[in-house]
């Protein structure tokens, strides 16, 4: 449940959600997400929360970065760990739990209603803290999935628990029917080497 004059804040934790949104076999198209997210009341910010790997300048999610740091998402990242473990496997770490923990705390003196696009059962002490202060918290995961997405605690403990499902036709798009992701601000064209920033646009293409 929505209201129109609610203060929302959204949380996505980008990896969950990607992986989430290719279980049920649709992309998110994150201009409808926050389009949808403004018509269900006042949204004040849009968190994103990714890791990218160290010195990887063209890795495949910088288009997608660049693209929602300037359309109203607040992007937070840090540099990924690659390593490999004891069986040779090449293994990434990047959790951004503790930042998404700690922005959701600091803002939640100012939102009524926190919108939590993840399903790790991690977070379900941040749910009861956010509840505690007297914000309503829903969580946007997929019990559709084989194996669901979503954490049997984290679905028992948010207010509510929304589909992503249920959601396809709102903020999704088949794969490989990426969107134009146009840049809204020329400073990024600036503040960057015109040979990387064309191999970037060139790239953007495949998502764009």
């Amino acid at each position: 449940m929505f209201y129109k004059d609610e203060r929302l804040a959204l949380f996505i934790d980008g990896s969950n959600l990607y992986a989430a949104s290719k279980a049920l076999g649709f992309d998110i198209d994150y201009k409808l997400l926050r389009t949808e997210f403004l018509r269900r009341g006042k949204l004040l910010r849009a968190f994103y929360y990714t890791a990218l790997l160290e010195n990887d300048e063209y890795s495949p999610l910088r288009p997608l970065v660049d693209w929602l740091n300037y359309n109203g998402f607040t992007m937070v990242t840090k540099n990924a760990k690659e390593y490999t473990d004891s069986m040779g496997r090449r293994k990434v770490k990047g959790n951004m739990d503790i930042e998404l923990t700690v922005n959701a705390m600091e803002l939640a003196p100012h939102v009524d209603h926190v919108v939590l696009f993840s399903g790790d059962g991690d977070f379900r002490p941040l749910i009861e803290s956010l509840q505690r202060q007297g914000v309503r918290v829903s969580v946007v995961s997929t019990i559709r999935s084989q194996p669901p997405m979503i954490s049997d605690e984290l679905r028992r403990q948010c207010d509510n628990f929304i589909e992503l499902d249920e959601l396809r036709d709102v903020i999704g798009r088949a794969p490989n029917t990426r969107p134009k992701l146009r840049l809204q601000n020329s400073r990024l064209a600036a503040t960057r080497p015109r040979p990387a920033r064309q191999a970037r646009l060139k790239f953007a293409k495949t998502i764009g």
